[in-house]
């Protein structure tokens, strides 16, 4: 299938689709004279356990890249802080001819 636009998370899905399964289990024969039948609710449900298990790992996914941003801006905040550093000792050493060998690209 295709992918289609969402107008509700993933989360309200599911709800979604477990108070379906609730419904559709609590009048099987009715249902079952429009052609949902006991296999159709068997996968329903399959497809919803499918979808908790990957909404539950791309949250846990999600919560992991956010630690991870998080350690990747603090380690290059101070990566900058000590570039600048080196930038003015370099500045202060060198005459600015010799800066570019630092990758300085500064005009003074």
């Amino acid at each position: 299938m295709g992918k289609r636009k969402r107008n509700s998370s993933y989360a309200d899905v599911i709800s979604k689709a477990q108070v379906m399964s609730a419904g559709l289990k609590n009048n099987t024969e009715r249902v079952a004279k429009r052609g949902i039948d006991e296999a159709f609710i068997t996968g329903f449900d399959g497809l919803t356990s499918e979808s908790i298990a990957a909404n539950d790992l791309q949250e846990k996914l999600k919560a992991d890249l956010k630690v991870q941003t998080d350690a990747l801006e603090a380690k290059t905040d101070e990566l900058q802080d000590k570039y600048g550093e080196a930038k003015k000792v370099v500045k202060l050493e060198f005459p600015e001819a010799q800066w570019k060998e630092f990758g300085i690209e500064d005009k003074h």
